[in-house]
C-alpha cells in the first residue's frame, strides 16, 4: 500500500479499486523448506510504499526484505539542482514518478490501473526528454497508437486499450499525444523519422477531430483534470481547452507536413489553423470585458501558452493572470493542463518571479504541500486522496530546466543544434546547476548570483551554437572570461530583447559575469 491507518496497518483504500476479482497486490509463496529460496514475480510488478508481511518465523527486520526496482531502462540525460532545497526534492519526485511509471508504456500509476493514459504522457514528455533518454520506448509506444486507432481516426484515452476509453477518457488534450510526443522527439532529439512514421495516423486523427468540430469549436473529452477544488469542467470549460489543442494540433501538423514535403496539406492545415483561432477568439476572448472564458488561471494561461492571443492582447491577459494568482495568495488553482500552461506562460512573458512564487509554496494546494506530507513521487491530486504515484504534474521539472536554468531548444534548429539560453535569477534563488546531453553533446548551464554580481558558466557542444539572453540591460556590465564583451572576439552582441541583452556564441566554454547586477 501507499498509506497507513492510524494503528499502523496498511491502508490500500485509495488504490484497491478497479479489481475485477481476487486480491489486490498480494503475493503468496509456500516455502519448500530447503536452503535459500529465491522467488520474484515475472509477469507483474507492484507499486507501493509500505509492505505488510505476516507469518514470518522470528523477528522481522528491514534486513529480511529487499525491494527490487523495476522499470524500462532509461539512461539519465540531464540533471538539475539549485539553492532551493524544495525544488531539488520536487525534481527527485518528478524523476522517480517518471521511472516507476514506465513499464514498456508510460503508465498513470504503478498500482491501481497501470494504464497508458495519453494525457499524462504528453504533459510529462518534455521533462522526460530532458531528464532521460526515452526515444526507443516512445517510438515503440507510438506504434501502439497506430494499432489501436479506429478507421475514423478516433483514439482512446489510453494506449493500448482493452476495448474502452474511446467515448470517455479521451479528447484533444489526451489524443494530442499522437502529435505532440513525436513533435517533442523531433524538437529535442532531431528525429524526423518519427514524424514520418506517425504522419498518416496524424492525418486520420485530424480528420476525426475536424468532424467533431462545430463552427471551429471542439467540445468533448477531458479538460483541466484534477484542479484543487470542484469539477474541472465547471472551472475551465472543456470546449476552451479542447479547441485550444485542436488549434495547436493543426499548427503543428502544418509544420510537420512542410518538413515532410507535403506542401499542399501544409498550406491547407495552415489555413484551417487560422479559422480555428478565429473561432476560439470569438467564443472565449472578450477584449472589452478583459476576459478569457471564466478567467481561471488555466483559461488565461491557455490563451498565452497555446498562441491564441494576439500580441496586443497579451499584456492585459498576463496582468489578469497575475491578479488571479494573487487572489489565491500566490498559490496555484489549476489541474494538469494549467500546470503546464501557467509556469511556462509567466516565464515566457517575463514574470518568472510569479511562477517561482507559485512553485515555492508549501501550503495547500502546491507541490510543496505534497512534500510536507512526505511525498516521495508526485501525487495524482492536490489533496492526496487518490494515487500517490502519478507523473501527470511533472512538467514542473521541464520548467526547472527551461525556466530557471534557462536551457531551451529551438524548434527551427532541432536537437539543440541551436540552443536558447535564458536564465531567470528570481526569488531567493542563489544558484542553479544544470546539464543536458543533447544530440551534439553535453550542454552545461550553471549560474550564481550575489548581491551585485551574476555569473553564468556555459558549455556549448561542438557543432552547436547558442543565443544567450542575459539578465542585463547594458553591454558594459558584462565580461566574458574577464574581457568586456564589446571587445571579445568570441561573442556577438545581437541587441536587446526587453530587459535582456542578446548575445550570439558558438560552441565552447564561456564564463559571463555581470557587474552591478540588479534584476
Amino acid at each position: 500500500a501507499e498509506k497507513l491507518k492510524a494503528d499502523g496497518d496498511i491502508d490500500p483504500s485509495n488504490i484497491d479499486i478497479f479489481v475485477k476479482k481476487g486480491e489486490f497486490q498480494t503475493d503468496r509463496y509456500t516455502l519448500k523448506g530447503e536452503g535459500t529460496e529465491i522467488w520474484e514475480p515475472r509477469f507483474t510488478y507492484h507499486g507501493f510504499r509500505y509492505v505488510q508481511v505476516t507469518g514470518f518465523p522470528g523477528t522481522l527486520t528491514l534486513d529480511n526484505l529487499t525491494g527490487e526496482v523495476v522499470h524500462t531502462d532509461f539512461a539519465t540525460r540531464g540533471e538539475f539542482s539549485c539553492s532551493n532545497e524544495l525544488f531539488n526534492t520536487i525534481q527527485r519526485c518528478a524523476r522517480w514518478s517518471t521511472l516507476t511509471n514506465y513499464h514498456g508504456i508510460p503508465t498513470d500509476c504503478p498500482h491501481r490501473e497501470k494504464n497508458g493514459w495519453t494525457g499524462d504522457a504528453q504533459l510529462s514528455a518534455e521533462q522526460t526528454l530532458l531528464n532521460f533518454n526515452p526515444m526507443t520506448a516512445y517510438t515503440k509506444w507510438l506504434a501502439d497508437f497506430i494499432d489501436v486507432q479506429r478507421p475514423s481516426g478516433q483514439l482512446p484515452g489510453f494506449v493500448p486499450t482493452g476495448g474502452w476509453g474511446f467515448n470517455w477518457g479521451s479528447g484533444p488534450a489526451w489524443d494530442s499525444a499522437l502529435i505532440l510526443i513525436p513533435w517533442y522527439q523531433y524538437v529535442y532529439c532531431g528525429d524526423l523519422n518519427i514524424l514520418r512514421q506517425m504522419y498518416p495516423s496524424m492525418i486520420k486523427y485530424m480528420a476525426f477531430l475536424t468532424s467533431m468540430a462545430i463552427d471551429g469549436i471542439v467540445d468533448f473529452g477531458l479538460g483541466d483534470w484534477c484542479p484543487p477544488e470542484g469539477n474541472e469542467n465547471l472551472k475551465t470549460p472543456v470546449a476552451l481547452t479542447s479547441t485550444a489543442y485542436y488549434y495547436v494540433d493543426t499548427v503543428l501538423l502544418s509544420k510537420i507536413a512542410s518538413l515532410l514535403g507535403d506542401c499542399e496539406r501544409a498550406e491547407a492545415y495552415k489555413k484551417q489553423a487560422v479559422q480555428i483561432r478565429a473561432a476560439f477568439r470569438a467564443r472565449f476572448i472578450d477584449n472589452d470585458a478583459k476576459a478569457v472564458g471564466p478567467n481561471t488561471q488555466t483559461a488565461l494561461a491557455c490563451a498565452l501558452y497555446q498562441g491564441l492571443a494576439l500580441p496586443e492582447e497579451t499584456g492585459w491577459i498576463l496582468e489578469r493572470l497575475v491578479a488571479e494568482i494573487e487572489k489565491c495568495s500566490w498559490h496555484l488553482d489549476f489541474g494538469i493542463l494549467g500546470a503546464k500552461y501557467v509556469l511556462h506562460s509567466l516565464t515566457e512573458y517575463d514574470r518568472a518571479d510569479v511562477a517561482y512564487a507559485i512553485a515555492s509554496q508549501e501550503t495547500y494546494p502546491s507541490w510543496g504541500y505534497w512534500i510536507q506530507q512526505g511525498a516521495t513521487p508526485l501525487w495524482e491530486d492536490w489533496q492526496g486522496e487518490s494515487s500517490r504515484n502519478h507523473h501527470m504534474f511533472s512538467d514542473i521539472s521541464a520548467w526547472f530546466y527551461k525556466g530557471l536554468a534557462g536551457i531551451n531548444p529551438d524548434p527551427e534548429e532541432p536537437g539543440f543544434k541551436h540552443i536558447i539560453i535564458r536564465p531567470n535569477p528570481v526569488g531567493d534563488l542563489k544558484w542553479v546547476r544544470c546539464w543536458h546531453e543533447s544530440l551534439y553533446g553535453k550542454i552545461v548551464c550553471n549560474w550564481e548570483r550575489t548581491d551585485d554580481q551574476f555569473t553564468l558558466k556555459l558549455e556549448i557542444p561542438a557543432n552547436s551554437r547558442a543565443t544567450v539572453l542575459l539578465p542585463a540591460e547594458k553591454p558594459e556590465q558584462v565580461a566574458e572570461s574577464g574581457v568586456p564583451i564589446a571587445k571579445s572576439s568570441r561573442v556577438e552582441i545581437a541587441g536587446q530583447q526587453g530587459r535582456r541583452l542578446c548575445l550570439k556564441i558558438l560552441s565552447g566554454s564561456y564564463d559571463f559575469r555581470i557587474g552591478n547586477f540588479d534584476w
